[in-house]
């Protein structure tokens, strides 16, 4: 929907807790002064364009298994969840939200969806600086809650939740950009290459145990699909019997690029394939069906036939 509205932008999703931990303590365990809210928008929309500020949307989603009635519920409950952030002047943040009705006899899902409207949402360049995706993801400290514009002598109570202001909008747009990165080189399965787009607070030392070979001369998991090259890495699961192979990776130029922290140019790849790059067929040469995304992540599934499973240490066969 926001690519048919922004056809001369990429769209990116990102997962909203991960980007405001690199500015706000979220819970107990992260250290900071804490947000004292629950409610927060599952994910950010970034409706981007390389070389300018972004716009973001909060979205809030939420599902269940009745009817139109319990979907009005969720709708209504998802706006406390899409209002915990705002992204400029006050009440003036776009959001989207969302209540799925999933029926449990077949029938058909039904997707209910509200749009608020507003001026804010655009990290236009401050005074302050420009953004700089390049420079290493910055752990921020802003200070919690939401503030309501003065009127005339009287300051409003401060709101509850996490309020993105115009001397924060360059380092906002470079914590999207990173996490965004962050979760690429995740599904690669290369620890050290997310790593570095994260900060502490976002989990970086889970991360740095954890290496990937492409990261080097040499990669863990390889492959050819439709002609381009794709590092990432490989499963071996049953399904229902059968075993099955997954890999997940990214476009081979894309890894390397944020392998070495290269975040502009990643962008200024992706963006400029966004129209060619997204594919969705069987590669006869791979033996199964390739999902390939805008973003250049992969993830193709083939069956193992023929091929005896090797035991694991210790197991009885």
């Amino acid at each position: 929907m926001l690519r048919s509205r922004f056809p001369d932008h990429s769209v990116t999703i990102v997962p909203a807790d991960t980007v405001l931990r690199a500015g706000w303590a979220l819970t107990s365990r992260d250290k900071g002064e804490k947000v004292k809210y629950r409610y927060r928008p599952q994910y950010f929309a970034e409706v981007w364009r390389p070389g300018e500020p972004s716009l973001v949307i909060p979205l809030a989603c939420k599902g269940n298994h009745g009817d139109a009635a319990t979907s009005a519920d969720q709708l209504a409950s998802a706006s406390a969840h899409a209002e915990a952030v705002h992204i400029g002047a006050w009440n003036e943040t776009p959001g989207l939200l969302f209540s799925t009705q999933f029926p449990t006899d077949g029938g058909t899902m039904t997707v209910h969806a509200l749009q608020a409207p507003g001026s804010g949402g655009r990290l236009s360049p401050a005074e302050v600086r420009e953004a700089r995706l390049n420079a290493a993801p910055f752990q921020a400290n802003v200070m919690p809650d939401i503030h309501p514009p003065t009127e005339g002598l009287v300051t409003p109570e401060p709101v509850r939740g996490c309020h993105v202001q115009p001397k924060d909008y360059a380092w906002f747009q470079e914590s999207l950009a990173h996490t965004t990165a962050a979760g690429l080189m995740a599904f690669t399965g290369s620890g050290h290459a997310t790593a570095r787009h994260l900060t502490d607070r976002q989990g970086r030392k889970r991360f740095t145990g954890l290496e990937h070979a492409a990261a080097m001369s040499t990669q863990d998991a390889a492959h050819t699909l439709f002609g381009t090259a794709y590092v990432g890495t490989d499963h071996v699961f049953r399904l229902n019997g059968p075993r099955v192979e997954a890999f997940s990776g990214v476009d081979e130029e894309i890894f390397r690029l944020l392998a070495r922290g290269d975040v502009e140019e990643y962008r200024a790849f992706v963006h400029a394939g966004r129209h060619a790059r997204p594919h969705l067929s069987y590669d006869k040469d791979w033996g199964g069906p390739v999902s390939v995304h805008a973003d250049g992540s992969v993830l193709a599934l083939r069956l193992l036939q023929g091929q005896e499973e090797k035991p694991r240490p210790g197991s009885a066969h």
